[in-house]
């Protein structure tokens, strides 16, 4: 195979004819591609060549790890993720790789799939919640993980290094009735005591095929909130942190008086929730609360959380009482599943909205759906308190949305590091910020710098997007988050890499 092109111009010949892959879409732990759509002037950083490649990769590192040859394949509702699919799929059996096509599917779907059609590998076509014109793929050879750096940087060198190899065996497999197991699954065993009502809001993405019917499977009355599939995602991108989003769930809760707001992103491993007096509740404060409705059922549990998440875990008083640890982790959806497997966690919380439930609750891949199951069965164990009531139930803290300022991928990683530089020397001086001093700076993921009153700010690179994340928590005012806030935004307005950031807190 030749190597693919790292930049090529759509409408000439050479596009129609080699493979386009612009190497910075091979990210930590999943691939994204700007694809393009009509209308878009932006040129693509990928083409349908490019995918086969991409597939001819993957059925390559497949045999080299000496894996079975069998894989699952799915897709998001894109107007074009079935032919980039089709694309991966060529390449895939190129390889010699049978595959196993799912359709239309979440990506849990496709996880559930591996284990229901007893299958080691998946690959997901998917850009998850971002705009139209991406593309991306979620893959693992090792069920319920995904890839890691390792394998992505193994990947990476196969396809770009145009070491992809040709092998007879390949074949294709059209599966029925996945989805329709998977919604069997997803309810099984679940009883209702109590009645709730659920907004299901999916923003129009794949989630709205699936929730809707899952959750009244369960026995909630669903309130559909853009749940009729249409890949202009007309109102807003399905992405349960983005605060138009979750706006929407407010009114729609409060309108409909519901007990609980349920939102999934664009390929369904995420869930954000609105409570029943419309407050957004961040997935990390959510994690807390399961965390402390599972611990009596499961004393001395191991919890996994992400270093974008509130350090409430550390001093809870209910998991303490029952003999439960945590462990804080490096964000990434692949990072937090790969290390609650390790440490035989309970469950594993991403402050971006993944869930990690481990058996006997779920199968470790991160299921918006079974999150919100968990978060259902929370409420029908608790019928005398509403979500309302759980939540003023946690220790007081205040903390922002994540927030997402623009840094080209080529430029965010080294940037982070000088502004890592720039809070451990500021810790070693002795300067304050927002009028304490910086206790502790943590560089395991970016830079995260703890105040003397257990306050915190991070700033890290955004794995999967030309972004960087920027995350607050005060422990005594909404006030003070801003405050933190205005320091980090000064410090980060210093470099003119980063884009404009006027996102409020």
């Amino acid at each position: 195979m030749t190597k693919p092109h790292a930049t090529l111009h759509p409408n000439t010949w050479m596009f129609e004819n080699e493979a386009l892959i612009k190497p910075t879409g091979f990210r930590e732990y999943d691939a994204r591609w700007w694809f393009g759509h009509s209308g878009s002037d932006v040129p693509p950083d990928l083409n349908l060549y490019g995918v086969q490649a991409l597939g001819l990769g993957l059925g390559t590192l497949i045999h080299e790890l000496g894996v079975e040859p069998k894989i699952v394949t799915g897709h998001d509702f894109r107007s074009y993720s079935l032919g980039v699919k089709q694309a991966l799929e060529v390449g895939l059996m190129a390889a010699g790789v049978e595959v196993h096509d799912i359709g239309l599917a979440l990506s849990p779907v496709a996880y559930f799939a591996q284990f229901d059609l007893d299958i080691p590998c998946v690959a997901m076509v998917t850009a998850s919640h971002n705009s139209n014109g991406w593309t991306g793929v979620k893959m693992g050879v090792e069920r319920p993980l995904t890839f890691g750096p390792a394998e992505m940087g193994r990947l990476r060198e196969i396809v770009l290094g145009g070491e992809g190899r040709a092998r007879s065996g390949g074949g294709y497999v059209r599966e029925a009735g996945v989805a329709e197991r998977y919604l069997a699954d997803v309810a099984k065993d679940v009883d209702l005591k109590r009645p709730l009502k659920v907004v299901a809001a999916c923003g129009n993405g794949t989630a709205g095929a699936f929730a809707p019917q899952a959750l009244r499977a369960m026995g909630a009355e669903v309130i559909e909130m853009d749940c009729g599939l249409d890949h202009t995602f007309p109102r807003y991108n399905p992405n349960p942190e983005d605060m138009k989003m979750l706006h929407a769930m407010r009114d729609a809760v409060l309108e409909h008086g519901a007990d609980v707001g349920l939102g999934f992103d664009g390929d369904g491993d995420r869930c954000g929730v609105i409570d029943n007096e419309g407050q957004e509740i961040f997935a990390d404060k959510i994690g807390l609360m399961l965390a402390r409705d599972l611990a009596p059922l499961h004393p001395g549990s191991t919890f996994v959380v992400d270093v974008k998440s509130t350090g409430l875990f550390t001093i809870d008083p209910v998991l303490a009482e029952h003999g439960c640890k945590t462990d804080y982790f490096k964000t990434g959806h692949s990072y937090i599943k790969r290390r609650s497997r390790e440490l035989g966690a309970l469950a594993g919380f991403e402050k971006s909205g993944h869930f990690f439930l481990q058996p006997p609750i779920g199968r470790g891949y991160d299921d918006g759906l079974v999150a919100g199951r968990a978060i259902m069965q929370m409420l029908d164990r608790n019928p005398e308190k509403s979500m309302a009531d759980l939540r003023r139930d946690l220790p007081v803290s205040y903390g922002s949305p994540t927030m997402s300022p623009a840094c080209a991928d080529e430029e965010k990683y080294d940037v982070v590091e000088q502004i890592a530089s720039t809070y451990k020397a500021k810790a070693e001086r002795g300067d304050r910020v927002a009028g304490r001093h910086i206790v502790a700076v943590n560089t395991v993921n970016g830079v995260r710098f703890a105040l003397e009153d257990g306050s915190w700010g991070l700033v890290r690179a955004s794995s999967n997007t030309p972004n960087l994340v920027v995350v607050v928590e005060s422990s005594s005012s909404a006030e003070d988050v801003k405050s933190i806030f205005r320091e980090i935004k000064a410090e980060l307005d210093n470099y003119p890499e980063i884009g404009a950031f006027d996102q409020e807190v």
